[in-house]
């Protein structure tokens, strides 16, 4: 590309300049006609991926993703710098702000002496700065979240309203009720109660969870790798003795499961 300057290690300035080269006219076809909607799914699969490399442990790979993730940030800011609504400077310049606001034990006079007080504090200061009543906190939190993530949050900011369980016995308690309750359902033929129940199921177990001072969607995720490993190891014992999963009972197969399991 004519007049593009070709260097040893590159900045944030350079990265915008990238991008707008990209969008421009004569730039990248695919790149220019890309809008917030068509890159939408995009950004969501790179911030998976920085967690991934989180998880993950790797220093080169999380370096990549978070470019990934940055790339996106730069882009979407590009597209309303083109009709005059913000740019990137306006983005870094509005989370800066909310940094010295939201942290006056840092940059102002005010003493808070724990992570929970912090927490508690920024809560406190983020409701009022944005005038939000008790309901509109629950509201604000994104319907785009998975679902686990996010009924643990609205479990959190009804806590913070006064609505929450006293203690981890009175949520499984609850839990209790709400199995109770999707047995009957189960006996009956509307399907659409049956999934109110279920739901209610699903709520509750995530109050357990949260007043075990747990994460949600962490242990989910590690049901899921636990039940996908002992899966393996059930069919990686079938086949060698010879045997096709599909060919065996469901207690028969449940006999190895378990067998396995104690293992």
């Amino acid at each position: 590309m004519d007049g593009f300057v070709f260097k040893d290690r590159y900045d944030i300035n350079d990265l915008r300049l990238i991008v707008k080269a990209l969008r421009s006219e004569n730039g990248c076809p695919w790149d220019k006609v890309q809008t917030h909607q068509t890159l939408r799914k995009d950004f969501i699969e790179e911030v998976y991926e920085v967690v991934e490399a989180i998880d993950c442990e790797s220093p080169e790979m999380l370096r990549e993703e978070l470019g990934d993730v940055l790339l996106q940030v730069v882009f979407h800011a590009d597209i309303e710098s083109d009709i005059g609504s913000f740019d990137f400077d306006d983005v870094a310049d509005e989370i800066c702000k909310k940094l010295i606001f939201r942290h006056p034990h840092v940059f102002g006079e005010l003493e808070l002496n724990s992570p929970e007080e912090v927490l508690q504090n920024w809560d406190k200061i983020k409701k009022e700065s944005k005038h939000q009543t008790y309901t509109d906190t629950l509201k604000s939190v994104p319907k785009v979240f998975p679902s686990l993530m996010r009924a643990q949050k609205l479990g959190k900011r009804a806590a913070s309203a006064g609505m929450d369980f006293a203690d981890v016995q009175s949520a499984l308690g609850s839990l209790k009720s709400e199995v109770a309750e999707a047995e009957e359902a189960i006996c009956g033929e509307d399907k659409q109660a049956l999934a109110e129940e279920l739901g209610d199921v699903l709520f509750s177990c995530v109050n357990v969870i949260r007043k075990c001072g747990l994460d949600a969607e962490e242990i989910l995720t590690s049901a899921n790798e636990k039940f996908i490993r002992r899966f393996e190891a059930v069919e990686g014992l079938l086949r060698q003795n010879g045997i096709d999963m599909k060919s065996l009972s469901i207690d028969e197969l449940d006999s190895y499961w378990e067998k396995l399991k104690k293992e």
